[in-house]
């Protein structure tokens, strides 16, 4: 009886800890019969160093560095799941996010739902398999910088020099060429008030950026398969 009674309050504990992970880090972790998956969303803005305005849903690079190395080293996490929906933001933090998650040796898969744009692109192609549904949208676009920015050759070899950081990442982490995705990011007839393109799930994965259409059912289906190879 004494046992049941102590059974009873861990399961709370630890049903009231994946609640509150759920509502400070989009994060939850669930036992299966194919070992532990830890989910986590990526969603909003990607903040970097600069705090994002006041009621801007946010993914902040403070946070996830740390959880996502957390999660490598856990014994406990057998295979990681990525919910995307995001609209971008700090290129630089972004991209430490995104190779992190590439560095990760446990399978991972991501899910591409509502949106990844600008820099989420490379957010969705780190993971060892990517899905989009059909309605995800993604916005490739040339590097852009707010704020003041000084008018010398310099700040133009800045901005190229990281534009092709994130074109070889993407090309590197996914079957799209870099020549094409290039061409994607400086298309001149897709958007109204700037160059780039929006393309949607189907689209994604012909011309290789995501892996293959699906959602949390296809998503989760390879993320099992992976696990249970790497259980051995």
């Amino acid at each position: 009886m004494e046992k049941d009674k102590e059974t009873k309050a861990t399961e709370e504990r630890e049903g009231s800890q994946v609640n509150q992970n759920v509502v400070d880090f989009g994060s939850a972790m669930t036992k299966t019969a194919h070992g532990t998956v830890y989910t986590l969303a990526i969603i909003g803005q990607i903040e970097g160093h600069t705090a994002a305005p006041n009621g801007t849903k946010t993914t902040q690079y403070e946070h996830m560095l740390p959880l996502l190395a957390k999660l490598e080293e856990s014994r406990e996490v057998d295979g990681i799941l990525f919910l995307l929906n995001t609209v971008g933001g700090d290129v630089e933090a972004g991209l430490a996010i995104a190779e992190l998650i590439a560095g990760l040796t446990k399978p991972t898969a991501a899910i591409v739902l509502g949106g990844s744009h600008s820099i989420g692109v490379p957010l969705a192609v780190a993971a060892q398999r990517s899905f989009a549904v059909p309605s995800a949208a993604m916005t490739i676009h040339p590097v852009r910088m707010s704020g003041t920015v000084i008018a010398a050759p310099q700040t133009y070899n800045y901005f190229q020099r990281l534009q092709e950081r994130i074109v070889a990442f993407v090309a590197g982490h996914s079957r799209i060429s870099a020549e094409k995705f290039q061409a994607l990011m400086l298309a001149k007839d897709d958007m109204a008030a700037d160059v780039g393109s929006v393309i949607y799930g189907e689209e994604a994965v012909h011309l290789g950026i995501i892996d293959q259409l699906g959602g949390l059912r296809e998503g989760l289906d390879w993320l099992y398969r992976k696990m249970d190879e790497t259980r051995g």
